[in-house]
């Protein structure tokens, strides 16, 4: 058996903490941990996995093979699928089935989405169990969860017994409230069990082309294998060319042989921030809060504070996610449309739907402290034994004081070692490295200086991450 998990969604209606390259899966849950942490964790307690196939975006391998070292997993290998965009769940399905199919084509694949949550493992083990016995026998199987209100986010699976009889897709209110009274219809998960045998098989049959593209992107793509794990980072151009489909539409909907297993587990993909509130105990008048707030003559509303105060006075059922760069209040009828927000900001290439003010970096993170004409100012901090690029930028300076742990600096032809209250300057167009030799994180204030400050104008010429 391996978990295959996929994780490519923004979760764009958990903006403002949810963004492009810091997506759903990685926030802070209420109770610690994040979502992808969790899946990781549910994949290698099921019985006999020793590998575990991730599919994301190629900008996430380091974040999330970080969550994934939270996870003590001795004896897993950690195989990871790098897709350089979005192209739908149809083609991430196609990737890890063809690289399996190369190991063994009865291996029994369990689809897992990054950003579920799941509290009852013992459940989630039995059912996931009984979908591989069906898949062992050819099936194509879906996982349904009973639904406990009329829910128009979700799609619905019509079943009976291991049978499904129809896909349908979100229903309005009405139509969700008869679904839910029938008890014949299930909340399609977005969870599937599967030989990689059976799956190629169907897409071959049922969207070639989606196969065969993703097929040439994966034989074009560059591999590398290390102690730790394999990433294998899929051919730009052959990926452009698979078209973007749902699993669903592509194959569940129409295959001939798909199962079905009922979920004998709680699940939630925390798709609102209605619904991730409720993971926060309330108070007497129904309102939930994390970080400092305080809240008078309020009633039924949420607060998200991460560093400041927050003050709510007499209103009621509103929904307050406030973050360093950007604050979100929205009516909690409204919820589902922080998405429409979401996609306006992209649209205009705003760069809150793509970063935080704290930007993750496969070397640790960078926060921008303050900006303005001509200037900014970064807080960096570096893992240790970890290292920037060798690297050089055309339009600005830059002014390096070290606050704490030890940095070793390349400076156009020099090399140095800097420690507490000690710094150096950068000329434009130096080239320039920084590195924590150290076993402690390394602690920098950076101050640019110059015309543009664009994280775009640099020049890398090495790069251990492969990103030069």
């Amino acid at each position: 058996m391996v978990p295959v998990i996929i994780s490519g969604g923004v979760g764009s209606r958990l903006w403002p903490i949810s963004r492009a390259l810091h997506p759903k899966p990685f926030i802070p849950l209420p109770e610690g941990g994040t979502l992808i942490r969790k899946t990781y964790a549910r994949a290698v307690e099921l019985e006999g996995v020793d590998q575990v196939v991730t599919v994301t975006n190629r900008d996430l391998l380091f974040l999330t093979a970080d969550e994934y070292l939270e996870i003590a997993a001795p004896g897993v290998k950690n195989t990871f699928l790098l897709e350089p965009f979005g192209r739908d769940t149809a083609a991430a399905v196609a990737l890890a089935a063809l690289h399996l199919a190369h190991e063994n084509p009865d291996a029994i694949l369990v689809v897992l989405p990054a950003d579920h949550l799941i509290v009852d493992q013992a459940g989630f083990r039995a059912s996931v169990a009984r979908a591989a016995a069906l898949a062992a026998s050819g099936q194509i199987v879906t996982f349904g969860v009973r639904p406990d209100r009329p829910e128009t986010g979700f799609g619905y699976i019509e079943a009976e017994g291991n049978g499904v009889l129809r896909f349908v897709e979100k229903p309005n209110a009405a139509t969700a409230a008869q679904f839910v009274a029938s008890g014949r219809f299930f909340w399609n998960s977005g969870m599937f069990c599967f030989t990689a045998r059976s799956m190629l098989e169907a897409m071959q049959e049922l969207c070639p082309d989606i196969l065969s593209n993703a097929r040439r992107a994966l034989e074009k793509g560059r591999t590398a294998d290390s102690t730790d794990r394999l990433t294998v980072e899929v051919d730009r151009d052959s990926f452009a060319a698979v078209p973007a489909v749902s699993i669903d539409y592509a194959v569940m909907e129409k295959a001939s042989n798909v199962g079905f297993v009922p979920c004998g587990f709680d699940w939630s993909d925390i798709g609102s921030w209605s619904v991730l509130s409720e993971l926060v105990p309330a108070d007497g008048k129904g309102n939930r809060a994390t970080g400092e707030a305080i809240l008078h003559d309020a009633a039924n509303c949420y607060v998200h504070s991460e560093d400041r105060l927050v003050g709510v006075v007499g209103v009621s059922d509103l929904l307050i996610v406030d973050t360093p760069d950007a604050l979100l209040v929205a009516h909690k009828d409204k919820a589902q449309e922080v998405k429409d927000l979401y996609n306006r900001l992209k649209a205009e290439g705003h760069e809150t739907a793509t970063l935080h003010r704290t930007v993750h970096r496969p070397w640790g993170t960078y926060t921008v402290l303050e900006e303005g004409h001509r200037f900014k100012i970064k807080r960096i901090e570096v893992k240790p034994n970890a290292r920037l690029s060798l690297q050089a930028h055309h339009h600005r300076s830059e002014h390096w004081v070290v606050v704490s742990g030890t940095a070793k600096v390349v400076n156009g032809e020099s090399e140095i070692l800097l420690t507490i209250n000690q710094s150096t300057y950068i000329p434009c167009g130096h080239k320039h490295r920084l590195e924590n030799p150290g076993i402690l994180p390394l602690v920098m204030i950076e101050v640019q200086s110059g015309e543009y400050l664009g994280e775009d104008d640099i020049v890398r010429f090495d790069d251990v991450y492969g990103r030069a």
